[in-house]
């Protein structure tokens, strides 16, 4: 049997382009969207699994079946590293309407119309994507959207030059291929040069590029382990990035939780804020740190205390949202005001509790005088 020389090239763009993804994901240089991953592993598994049933040997369906096991391993490993949160009415018109065409084409798969209900169905897959992408780029900015396009066109070949084609698989594949490019489009062309898209300047492919890191953070290793360095320059007061885990009453904190899994903030007296599975899950405490926390009406922010110049690792005061007098850490941040442990607000010397009430860096609920906390 002759291998055909465009499969072999879809497989190879195909599951690099995975293989990046993950990458990114596992980075924390991507934040996708889940309700998009969760319709697309669905739909690429039954498009495979019907597509080899019904076009045994036909080279495009182990394309399509690749790619539904690298959708779904996608799926799984996000699933795991990102909060829970309710869909946006959006998201839950998306997934139902995309579900709704996957149930009536494995219903009626024999008709020409139900095939063409789940090419229709790809748009509303992508739909979250694009949203989450118009909010802010940064967060699908992978060469993996350059190389799924390229590896949806050569899958396109393929399907031309195979007797077996019809109507309804073209149009999957190259509707397909129009979504995967316009993303790619709204995430700049230059991000198929895989330094461009990590945020490096330099290299080519510059065309449609935006112009503006793939992420302004950058994942690293300290002696305390996972730290977050800035990949930009941020000013004094600009801000850096939302904390985003869901809110937990205090009730229901688990107990019995040490290192990476210790991400409990403290927002209110009766109430904290879990993990995100995102990058401030990873942002580490120092005694003299360059950011701070400011809580606003719409989040909370972690802002610029200073000028901060890439590079630098991003660091904030722990002490800020605390207030249980009988927690404790050992400090090893390094720094020349380092105080060794990590208490609560209140034990902080009144120069520094005025210093962060003064710049708006103190949960609202330790805003009073300390004289007020004592009591």
């Amino acid at each position: 049997m002759t291998v055909e020389p465009w499969f072999i090239v879809a497989m190879a763009l195909s599951l690099a382009g995975y293989g990046i993804y993950l990458a990114g994901l596992r980075r924390h240089l991507l934040e996708p969207s889940r309700a998009s991953w969760l319709i697309w592993a669905v739909a690429t598994g039954v498009e495979a699994a019907t597509y080899l049933a019904v076009n045994p040997g036909e080279p495009q369906g182990l394309v399509f079946a690749a790619s539904a096991v690298a959708c779904i391993i996608v799926t799984l490993a996000m699933w795991r590293r990102s909060r829970w949160t309710s869909p946006s009415p959006t998201e839950t018109i998306c997934m139902a309407a995309s579900f709704a065409a996957i149930v009536l084409w494995l219903l009626l798969k024999e008709t020409f119309w139900a095939h063409m209900l789940v090419v229709a169905a790809v748009p509303l897959g992508f739909w979250p994507t694009w949203a989450s992408v118009w909010e802010d780029r940064a967060r699908e900015r992978s060469p993996a959207w350059g190389l799924w396009t390229l590896g949806d066109l050569a899958t396109l070949i393929v399907a031309t030059r195979s007797s077996g084609s019809g109507i309804g698989e073209y149009a999957y594949v190259m509707v397909e291929l129009l979504c995967h490019a316009s993303v790619w489009l709204m995430v700049g062309l230059a991000t198929l040069n895989p330094l461009r898209s990590f945020g490096r300047r330099e290299g080519g492919l510059r065309v449609l590029d935006a112009y503006l890191p793939a992420n302004p953070f950058a994942v690293g290793e300290t002696h305390l382990g996972k730290a977050v360095f800035a990949a930009q320059d941020f000013a004094e007061g600009q801000t850096i990035v939302r904390f985003s885990g869901r809110t937990v009453p205090a009730s229901r904190l688990p107990t019995g939780l040490s290192g990476a899994a210790d991400r409990f903030l403290q927002i209110a007296r009766d109430r904290y804020m879990g993990p995100s599975g995102r990058i401030d899950d990873l942002i580490n405490h120092s005694c003299s740190p360059n950011a701070g926390l400011r809580f606003t009406d719409t989040g909370v922010f972690l802002t610029a205390l200073r000028a901060i110049v890439p590079g630098e690792e991003i660091a904030w005061d722990y002490s800020t949202t605390l207030a249980d007098p009988d927690w404790s850490m050992i400090c090893a941040c390094d720094s020349p005001q380092c105080r060794g442990v990590i208490r609560a607000f209140a034990a902080l010397p009144p120069e520094i509790q005025d210093r962060y009430r003064a710049s708006d860096l103190v949960a609202p609920y330790l805003r009073e005088p300390a004289k007020n906390q004592a009591a």
